[in-house]
């Protein structure tokens, strides 16, 4: 089996920090989620993973978005870039970079999950003929206050003609955060149990994309294999098993509830 072959120092550069792990589960309602599966070059493949991780063949990119009408950080918009891949013989989803429109929801997605999140302008917008998601960064003027007009696009994804999909057909896979932990630098695993009442298939393509800002500049989606949109809650578990990234699955996994 293939093993991922990033150096996990560098990979760590920008890892979030979790002083403590929860025991109550995160509740998200009305959440609009967009799902999307695109395939990467031959240079995304081990090289963006750690070894505690296995990439799969041809490579894939990941991306979830979120808005949120309700959560214990107030409403939000998110997005996640991850890489497919297994741990083990699991499937799972290496967040190299996540993006929220609220300082709550960075702190909370940070401090309690260990996705590295950073601030930017997310914008999921559903109709009733599509979905447009775009991700842009929020530069800063030279006397320090935000300015929008210097703002970057990191993403943008334009999704048309919705078919109406069975809600169990929605499938997500769980993501895995390089995070800072109180067991020191670990694989968080992050699970997240969906309750859709409506899913729809689109056909989609990536306007635009900025691996940079996104952390990884190996990271070239060229070809959507899928996109998805539903209307949904989510619950994500409390942290149950945390993994050593330098490690196998068998001989790192610990247990932290």
């Amino acid at each position: 089996m293939i093993s991922g072959t990033a150096s996990v120092d560098e990979l760590a550069a920008g890892a979030a920090e979790i002083s403590s792990f929860g025991s109550e589960p995160i509740t998200l309602s009305g959440v609009t989620g967009l799902s999307l599966i695109a395939e990467l070059r031959r240079s995304a493949r081990e090289e963006v993973l750690p070894p505690g991780l296995h990439p799969i063949v041809p490579p894939a990119m990941s991306l979830l978005a979120w808005d949120v009408g309700d959560s214990p950080w107030g409403a939000f918009s998110a997005a996640f870039v991850r890489v497919v891949c297994r741990s083990g013989a699991r499937a799972r989803t290496f967040c190299v970079g996540a993006a929220a429109s609220t300082q709550d929801a960075i702190d909370g997605l940070r401090s309690q999950l260990g996705f590295p999140a950073q601030r930017a302008d997310v914008a999921l917008r559903r109709r009733y003929d599509g979905v447009d998601l775009t991700v842009a960064q929020i530069g800063k003027a030279g006397d320090g206050t935000t300015n929008r007009n210097s703002a970057g696009p990191m993403l943008a994804v334009s999704a048309l003609d919705p078919d109406p999909l069975s809600v169990g057909d929605l499938q997500q896979v769980g993501s895995i955060n390089l995070a800072r932990t109180p067991l020191g630098l670990r694989l968080v695993q992050v699970e997240t149990h969906h309750v859709p009442s409506r899913v729809e298939r689109l056909a989609a393509r990536i306007d635009a994309f900025d691996a940079d800002a996104w952390g990884q500049s190996l990271l070239d989606p060229y070809w959507v294999v899928s996109c998805s949109v539903s209307l949904e809650d989510i619950e994500i578990p409390a942290i149950g098993f945390v993994c050593d990234p330098a490690l196998p699955t068998a001989e790192g996994t610990e247990r932290v509830q």
